[in-house]
């Protein structure tokens, strides 16, 4: 809201301000009708209606283009004059100052646009320009750069555009000629309204010199040429000029089209892109090339320190992360300030100091331009002037003021240095630095090289130096480009370094050189390596203990990123606060519309992944219990299966409700919350609905779970399930009536589906049909059993079993021998199948440790026999828990599975001797066998 100010303070506040800009002297001195206008509206900001009322306040006065330059000035000179006079005044701030020159120019621009095209578009002249393909009429594209895109524009700036076409064609006029020559004509008038100077002055000056090829171009191409220029041709600096990119005039399709399915793809890649950092450099490195060769250091945009600076270190994030985070898909350089706050890959400190930089320096800029009306970012140079700036910053001296803005381009000069710091070269072990393929006959090198490395504390260093040897030998070293060989090489001094911290060194070593072998095809993930090179002893701490973490890696290099945090990798999740940060990504606002199943399947997967691996590395430093990380792993799937069943469900082209009365089961380890890092789902579908199409519209919102879940994408899947636990298994429907369900497992269901229901829970849902499935199932556990018959059955279960899973080794297999895992499961299922009408505590989701304790407790096997034995279990759990994650193969030469991880958990048979026997004498007490 608005301040009144009576007609007398306005006139005292322009008088106090008209010292500050020749500009408004000049032009209230030659236009004095400009004044009054000037002092009744003071009080109000200049927005986009005022502006757009100006321009369609009289449109028949506009006759031709003489009047629309006229009437364009007109309207810039007011909006200047005011905006300045508020703005020295201390009645604007740089919000509004920047809101309203950018709605000036999108103004202006739109304004003239429409009033060019109809004119050239009479049926007498050239017509409307027609597609080929769609044989629509055409409208020009124009494109906004620079801070024009970002909603940032100065007083006195250039504008940078782009002017695209949707597609090639003819017009349909008298004098019909191309698509293309029509918009380049357009463009061409378009930018003699802005930019030509007549005795009203001019609007805007346009710079058309970010369009593809630049200068030597065409003045307007089409979409299929912007695309094809950014897939052949498009340039890393293009990448951080194409960020602000704005359209602000055409069709909506054509903008969609545009802007998601080309200018994004190029801009912000899939992957984090860590090569950004050397790219700025470069760009960086060029521009002070060019302030030294024009002597711009008082230039406060380009000059050290400077606004340009600001602006690369906020780019430098959004490139290297935008792709996977739209938080920072976003143009305005404060507003990324803000979302970096929020991110905190930078510390508050930095943040706070750069913002309070950005808005001097462009205050500044805007106190320099008003003098004259000039676009000029130059300190002054002659001494009245220097008073003139000092004190409309606020100052009593042009010294005090310097001393202040020092301070602030110090400040941008030093974070920008140390965000940007040339990467660190491995000059501690020189010598390391020439690791490279052997050249026959250079035993001296091979020398010094072997005794550096025995420096290191490498015990059998020519054994070290074959395997490296042996990489820079294989078909996938040779087949890099050259690049990022060289990074590779950059690379091996400090890996060899790190690798002595974490003995066994082969052992570390091998994973290492695996793990580069299977990211060494994406550039940008060394380029992280090399950019921060604190990950590499936190990556080689965890592939020294686990060859599955070293494999998953692997497979998901894009969780590198994760390493990068000091303090967070190690901290259990907060799963509210994730919830609703996965809930904001999933349906955020800068998603591409076009895309957006590909975009919510690819954040479910990282999510996912990053939670996983930051459970993962809690797990091996030791610091996390086997039955809470269960517990964690458990609620990430839940999370996952809320957030999967809600998208699936809006993904529905039929559906007759706003809600599903449908429920996910969970049975197996999801149902019994004993997932591990590479359970798969074992799932069931419900539903409760009497209208004609349920059973139509919930096995497609089955099916279409299922596809969420197992899907394969750029970012792997989310989960493997197995939905054979339904009714008649693979034979029987997707998707089940909550009735029919229950009907089947009260007349139909086999024993071995009862001992599956002490592990199922309903997941997420409807919850009344979650509420009558644990209904159903309680029943169905409380149902009297003959003991007899039901040992016989599950007997005859555990025999099937152990023949399906055949042991020929000599060892023990923690699962599938007697004495292992799944005994001590059938143990429970009995237990509760055969007891629960007396005890119903036993139908709790509890845990098989839990469910142990408690039969000791209700006096269903001796106490002390069930303690034993659930000690055991935690035990036997444990140990095949390490086993996976170690992934050192069996002494038998079982080959690891395709995740690296073994396929039988197997221990020398006098391991876990004391174990076994706890469980083998409580099933000979349960079975007496």
């Amino acid at each position: 809201m608005s301040t009144p100010i009576h007609p007398s303070q306005a006139a005292s506040i322009v008088d106090s301000i008209l010292p500050y800009s020749r500009f408004l002297q000049r032009t209230l001195t030659s236009e004095p009708g400009l004044r009054q206008e000037l002092l009744n509206q003071l009080q109000i900001p200049f927005s986009w209606e005022e502006m757009h009322d100006f321009l369609q306040s009289s449109p028949a006065a506009i006759r031709d283009e003489t009047d629309l330059h006229r009437l364009l000035r007109q309207l810039r000179k007011r909006a200047i004059l005011r905006l300045a006079a508020r703005d020295l005044a201390g009645l604007a701030d740089l919000n509004e100052v920047m809101t309203t020159m950018t709605a000036l120019a999108d103004t202006t621009i739109r304004f003239s646009l429409e009033f060019l095209h109809a004119a050239m578009a009479q049926p007498e002249r050239f017509g409307k320009p027609i597609g080929e393909k769609t044989g629509s009429e055409q409208q020009l594209l124009i494109v906004a750069m620079g801070k024009l895109g970002g909603g940032e524009l100065n007083v006195s700036s250039d504008v940078d555009l782009v002017f695209i076409y949707p597609e090639e064609g003819e017009t349909d006029g008298k004098k019909s000629i191309s698509n293309h020559e029509f918009f380049v004509r357009l463009g061409r008038k378009l930018i003699a309204s802005l930019n030509d100077y007549t005795v009203d002055g001019y609007v805007f000056r346009v710079d058309m010199r970010l369009r593809p090829h630049g200068e030597n171009s065409p003045l307007a191409i089409s979409l299929p040429m912007l695309e094809d220029y950014f897939i052949t041709q498009g340039r890393e600096w293009e990448r951080h000029a194409w960020i602000k990119s704005r359209v602000i005039t055409g069709s909506s399709v054509a903008e969609a089209a545009l802007m998601e399915l080309i200018v994004r793809p190029f801009v912000f890649r899939k992957y984090l892109d860590f090569e950004a950092y050397e790219a700025m450099r470069s760009l960086h490195t060029q521009l002070r090339k060019e302030v030294d060769r024009r002597e711009l250091h008082d230039n406060i945009k380009l000059g050290p320190g400077g606004i340009r600076e600001i602006e690369f270190i906020t780019q430098v994030f959004q490139l290297i992360r935008g792709g996977r985070d739209a938080d920072l898909c976003i143009r305005p350089t404060l507003g990324v300030l803000r979302r970096l706050r929020q991110k905190q890959p930078l510390p508050e400190q930095t943040i706070e100091e750069l913002t309070e930089a950005y808005c001097f320096l462009r205050k500044l800029e805007h106190r320099l331009q008003y003098l004259d009306d000039q676009q000029t970012q130059n300190l002054p140079q002659q001494s009245d002037e220097q008073a003139l700036i000092a004190k409309s910053m606020g100052f009593t001296s042009y010294a005090g003021f310097l001393d202040h803005l020092d301070l602030h381009r110090q400040n941008v000069t030093r974070h920008f240095e140390q965000i940007f710091a040339a990467r660190r070269k491995a000059i501690r072990h020189n010598k390391l630095a020439r690791i490279k393929p052997e050249r026959p006959g250079d035993s001296e090198t091979t020398e010094v090289l072997n005794q550096q490395l025995q420096t290191l504390g490498y015990l059998d260093p020519v054994k070290i130096m074959a395997r490296i040897q042996l990489f820079y030998d294989s078909s996938f070293f040779r087949q890099l480009a050259h690049p990022n060989q060289e990074r590779l090489f950059e690379l091996m001094p400090t890996l060899m370094e790190v690798v002595a911290r974490f003995p066994p060194v082969d052992i570390t070593l091998e994973r290492m050189l695996q793990l580069l072998e299977k990211i060494g095809q994406h550039p940008a993930y060394l380029a992280l390596l090399q950019e921060h090179p604190q990950t590499l002893p936190r990556v080689a701490k965890l592939v020294s203990v686990s060859q599955w973490a070293s494999d998953y890696l692997g497979r998901h290099p894009i969780l590198l990123d994760e390493l990068l945090s000091k303090t967070g990798l190690y901290a259990l999740p907060d799963w509210l606060a994730l919830k609703t940060e996965l809930i904001h990504q999933l349906h955020h606002i800068n998603i591409p519309k076009t895309q957006m199943v590909e975009w919510q399947m690819d954040v479910l997967r990282h999510f996912q992944h990053a939670q996983a691996f930051r459970l993962l590395a809690t797990d091996l430093e030791g610091d996390l219990l086997l039955e809470k990380l269960s517990d964690h792993l458990t609620e990430l799937a839940d999370l996952i299966l809320d957030n999967v069943l809600q998208l699936a469900w809006q993904g529905l082209k039929k559906k007759h409700r706003e809600t599903p009365a449908f429920a996910i089961i969970g049975y197996g380890k999801l149902g019994g919350k004993e997932l591990g890092y590479a359970s798969d789902l074992d799932i069931v579908f419900l539903y409760r609905d009497r209208h004609s199409d349920a059973i139509e519209i919930y096995t497609k919102l089955a099916q279409s779970i299922n596809l969420w879940l197992t899907s394969p994408t750029s970012a792997g899947i989310l989960y493997e399930t197995d939905l054979r636990l339904r009714p008649d298994g693979t034979s029987g429907l997707l998707v089940n009536s909550i009735e029919a369900f229950a009907c089947y497992q009260y007349e139909q269901a086999w024993v071995w589906e009862h001992q599956a229901l002490t592990r199922a829970r309903f997941v997420v849902g409807d919850p009344e049909v979650g509420e009558m499935f644990e209904l159903m199932r309680k029943n169905i556990l409380c149902q009297p059993r003959d003991l007899a018959k039901l040992k016989q059955e599950i007997l005859l279960m555990r025999k099937k079993m152990l023949e399906a899973h055949p042991n020929p080794s000599s060892l023990f297999d923690i699962k599938h021998d007697p004495g292992g895992i799944i005994d001590v499961e059938f143990i429970v299922q009995y237990l509760v199948l055969g007891h629960a009408h007396r005890y119903s505590q036993l139908t709790g989701n509890i845990g098989n440790i839990a469910l142990l304790k408690l039969a000791g407790e209700l006096g269903l096997v001796p106490a002390k026999k069930a303690n034993a034995a659930l000690a055991a279990y935690r035990e036997l759990r444990r140990t095949q828990h390490q086993l996976r994650l170690s992934g050192a193969p069996e002494t038998t030469g079982t080959p690891l599975s395709k995740d690296g991880s073994q396929k039988f958990a197997r221990v020398a048979s006098h391991q876990l001797s004391k174990a076994r026997l706890a469980v083998t004498q409580l099933w000979e007490d349960v079975f007496g066998m």
